[in-house]
């Protein structure tokens, strides 16, 4: 490796602990629509995601303007009505363990940051309404998968998700990545149009953030090495 080969990458692995390090997830942004050019800028970043021979299984519904109004308000609409949750990727059965006390500790942050207490049932429903609020989010991006490709075609979406959300943090944009949306599988395959052969994953929020706002004010944890990696000598 040459000197300047060895410089490159020392600042690309700079730069992309940086990136890691800062992303978080925004539960509240600014009004302003992401210009088009950096839009497709995103997205282009985001396609160069690894996949599963190659596959690149995903399909990619982004809104933009009175579009994400409408899907809001549809959104909305339905929960609010009371509708069916209807998904394509079956939720886990439950959280035990680990996973429980780190899903709790997300939970907590989040509520104690806004003020909602543990008897405040109301506000912890109104907070589960931010979601399908998109959070004032100008965009969001629904991502399917091809059925056919099973979970493999699944997890390769959850690969673009995360490639999605590095590359919104690059670009100084913020991000919510949200199964929540993909609970209402059907409400957005008839208001997009979505083939009855793709299978909806997740959705994603995202714009410019409002870092003033208290919501956004909270991060969470990371588990050590030793509870995630086991080497192998």
């Amino acid at each position: 490796m040459t000197q300047t080969e060895m410089t490159h990458a020392v600042d690309a692995m700079a730069a992309l602990e940086q990136i890691m390090d800062d992303r978080w997830t925004c539960r509240q942004f600014l009004p302003d629509a992401v210009p088009r050019a950096e839009l497709e800028r995103l997205l282009r970043l985001a396609q160069r995601t690894p996949s599963w021979c190659n596959t690149q299984p995903w399909q990619v519904h982004v809104t933009e303007g009175a579009a994400t109004t409408r899907l809001r308000d549809t959104l909305l609409g339905h929960v609010d009505a009371g509708g069916a949750i209807s998904t394509d990727i079956d939720w886990p059965p439950g959280y035990e363990g680990v996973y429980q006390a780190r899903r709790r500790e997300c939970g907590h942050q989040l509520y104690e940051t806004l003020g909602i207490t543990r008897e405040d049932k109301v506000g912890k429903l109104m907070q589960m309404r931010r979601n399908f609020e998109l959070f004032d989010a100008p965009h969001v991006a629904i991502i399917t998968t091809t059925a056919s490709l099973g979970t493999y075609g699944a997890v390769d979406c959850g690969l673009y998700i995360g490639s999605f959300l590095m590359a919104a943090q690059a670009l100084g944009l913020g991000a919510a990545p949200q199964a929540a949306l993909a609970s209402y599988s059907g409400v957005l395959r008839d208001h997009l149009d979505i083939a009855d052969d793709r299978q909806v994953v997740a959705g994603i929020s995202f714009g410019y953030p409002d870092t003033e706002a208290p919501v956004n004010t909270f991060r969470t944890t990371r588990a050590d090495l030793d509870e995630a990696v086991t080497f192998v000598t």
